[in-house]
């Protein structure tokens, strides 16, 4: 059964001219049957670079919308619509305006896990492995930062300006607790404890490094201990792929996040067969939604 939707999957990208975008925390057979696998503003970058024309983005609503932001001459589709983002549900346009008044003068750094309605009403935006370069290539000696409480605690650490915090969380993320932390060591003696900046501020204090999914991928490579992995556990798929003998565990068995397994085989060959579902973001939105991006992406150039 699967094999044959494999095969389908296969005939129907050449028939499209599509390429099969999937995040990190997708499911293991999604991620196997992508062309590319990575973060959600990585892929949406590659989307950029690829000659195809339709663009299966198998993550959340967001990062769908990121791809749409960054590619509007091509079909971008979201096979899961209903997989949406809950920390990006946390904070709305009105929310944002709210801050910007009571914190007059000050920038507003919007991670990317948020709508593009939101990324619109903001300065730039940043992703988990930039926030820190972000904030510091601002001028001002403020800034609110959007959605993610976690990841703004993190990035207070590593700058002098005043950041002002929306109470904003990953739900995934936030159910990582330090007592985890302290029973996976004991469990895994000699391993090293690598989290994500999402996590809560305790938390990140106990871990022996802090990275970005890709920043997992890539010191995974290079590590030569085990390795307890705090953050959604579908990324430990892609690590073991990658590092055949080396051996990675999931801090929590809670790391699991619903939506992100919300996409399967079948939701990407239906996706393909039926083109659904588009996604749209309004013109007016889309051109203020990218000028956030690209004025983070003149930060990292």
């Amino acid at each position: 059964m699967q094999t044959s939707i494999i095969d389908e999957i296969v005939q129907l990208k050449k028939e499209r001219n599509a390429v099969i975008l999937a995040h990190n925390y997708q499911r293991a057979e999604v991620q196997d049957i992508a062309d590319y696998v990575g973060d959600s503003f990585g892929l949406s970058q590659k989307a950029v670079e690829v000659g195809a024309s339709v663009i299966v983005f198998c993550g959340v609503d967001f990062m769908a919308e990121s791809a749409a932001i960054l590619n509007p001459d091509k079909i971008v589709l979201n096979p899961a619509p209903e997989a949406g983002c809950p920390m990006a549900r946390m904070l709305t346009v009105a929310d944002v305006k709210a801050l910007k008044s009571q914190y007059p003068g000050a920038e507003v750094v919007c991670y990317v896990n948020s709508s593009a309605e939101v990324k619109a009403e903001s300065d730039v935006c940043c992703t988990s492995s930039n926030a820190i370069k972000v904030v510091n290539s601002l001028k001002g000696d403020e800034v609110i930062f959007i959605p993610d409480k976690n990841l703004a605690y993190y990035t207070q650490k590593f700058t002098q300006k005043k950041i002002h915090v929306w109470n904003g969380y990953c739900p995934t993320h936030h159910l990582i607790t330090a007592g985890d932390v302290l029973v996976a060591r004991m469990e895994h003696p000699g391993a090293e404890v690598v989290v994500h900046p999402e996590c809560r501020p305790e938390v990140i204090d106990l871990a022996d490094r802090v990275f970005s999914t890709d920043g997992m991928v890539k010191y995974a490579r290079e590590a030569t201990k085990d390795l307890i992995i705090g953050t959604e556990s579908g990324i430990i798929h892609r690590l073991e792929k990658e590092n055949p003998g080396k051996r990675f565990f999931a801090l929590s068995s809670y790391t699991i996040c619903p939506n992100m397994k919300m996409n399967s085989l079948e939701t990407v060959r239906d996706s393909l067969e039926h083109m659904r579902t588009p996604v749209r973001v309004p013109e007016d939105i889309r051109i203020r939604a990218k000028r956030a991006l690209d004025r983070m992406l003149e930060v990292g150039r």
